[in-house]
């Protein structure tokens, strides 16, 4: 039996006031005609990234309209992991040969959970590259009687040919897919259902409700930060795609005018990313002591909480991404009315309106400018917080997220 990851109850009617009524409406309707029907998502980690964020939410308000929702992990060694973060990063367009030796040990670790699968669904929901070729170890088997839906949380737009076809071998065997955009869709599938879904927040979670005045100050105080002066913000794993050594410079750019500017990279490392440690190092060695930089994660006690905080607590918050399958810390920092300068890539481009919200970038030059435009003019800053948090209101929280699952689900029960 494949372990299964405990959530905490949700209730839809919780989100009466902030979604909006006609979507509430309708997740309660289309919820009446799937009641009672069996699923169960699929992924490598319950810590660390969107995705196990987004399933603690998902998961409980799943069961709360009716369903019988369930999470459970794939296991796998450290060899396993650091293979597929290199399909990972294959997948992205990084140059990655994918060797035979490589897919001999993902497959093998995909028969093996697959051996563990138990359990009759209704819909099998299997997240990113990790699990994703387990279905072929349950073709023939009960198991495969249920719909299976894969879901890329990936950009996959540059995808390296030899790592998308060796994956698409498994996607074609899927009953639907999943992507958050249409150019994530590197080549035609032959699966019978293509969706996109974006992903989303929850407003009610610890993450993204604001801390008071005086546990924002406290958490400044533990991590040796100055709540009064101005705060650079990136939350992301380090990673690659992330851009820390670019971020690093754009700051370096920023304080040659303002001086007092500090920059706070906050990550958490996560447990199918054996990659993170050794950009962390990279970073830290990049920053080369500088007082004003801090680069802290959840081995250093950052939590939701915390995270939180220092969301409150930024002046402007980048996103300085050169893929990025969608951003989910763009969505949180839009919730709590703040400015983005973040890259002009993937994901991003569904919530950044340029000038509007936050800014596009290309150049750690223009990065920087648009910070300190920001810096320099509040009241800018201001509206463009306003703009986010409606526009997140609108398209980003998780009874949306819930919504289009459950509308997809319909679809393929009729």
């Amino acid at each position: 039996m494949l372990p299964r990851v405990p959530v905490q109850p949700r209730r839809i009617e919780q989100y009466r006031g902030i979604a909006d009524q006609e979507v509430l409406e309708e997740i309660r309707s289309l919820a009446r005609s799937l009641k009672g029907a069996r699923l169960v998502h699929v992924n490598s980690t319950a810590h660390g990234g969107g995705v196990a964020e987004m399933l603690y939410t998902l998961v409980p308000l799943m069961e709360s309209v009716g369903l019988q929702a369930e999470w459970r992990l794939i296991q796998g060694d450290q060899d396993f992991f650091t293979i597929t973060k290199l399909f990972h990063n294959a997948l992205q367009g990084m140059d990655i040969p994918i060797t035979d030796e490589m897919k001999m040990k993902y497959l093998a670790v995909c028969e093996e959970n697959a051996s563990h699968f138990d359990g009759e669904y209704d819909f099998v929901i299997v997240h990113d590259p990790q699990p994703c070729a387990m279905i072929a170890a349950l073709e023939g088997t009960v198991y495969r009687k249920a719909k299976w839906i894969w879901r890329c949380h990936i950009d996959s737009t540059y995808a390296r040919e030899d790592a998308w076809s060796f994956l698409k071998a498994y996607i074609d065997r899927y009953d639907a897919v999943v992507f958050t955009m249409k150019d994530y869709v590197k080549s035609p599938l032959a699966v019978p259902h293509v969706a996109f879904i974006m992903p989303s927040i929850d407003p009610l979670s610890a993450k993204n409700i604001i801390p008071e005045k005086r546990v924002q100050s406290d958490i400044a105080r533990r991590y040796g930060v100055d709540e009064n002066r101005p705060i650079m913000l990136q939350v992301s794993r380090f990673d690659p795609w992330k851009d820390p050594l670019g971020l690093v410079d754009c700051y370096r750019e920023v304080k040659k005018k303002h001086q007092n500017v500090q920059l706070v990279y906050l990550a958490s490392m996560a447990d199918d990313d054996p990659e993170g440690w050794h950009y962390y190092q990279k970073t830290y060695k990049y920053s080369a002591g500088d007082p004003d930089i801090f680069l802290l994660s959840n081995q250093q006690g950052v939590g939701n909480v915390e995270v939180s905080a220092f969301q409150a607590m930024a002046t402007v918050v980048l996103q300085k991404s050169l893929r990025e399958g969608f951003g989910l810390t763009v969505t949180e920092a839009m919730w709590k009315r703040k400015p983005v300068v973040a890259g002009r890539v993937g994901g991003i481009l569904l919530q950044v309106e340029d000038g509007v919200n936050g800014f596009l970038v290309d150049r750690i030059e223009e990065a920087a400018e648009k910070v300190c435009l920001l810096l320099e003019s509040p009241e800018t800053a201001r509206r463009m917080g306003d703009a986010g948090h409606e526009k997140v209101r609108r398209d980003f929280l998780c009874t949306r997220h819930l919504l289009d699952y459950l509308r997809l689900f319909r679809r393929l029960t009729t």
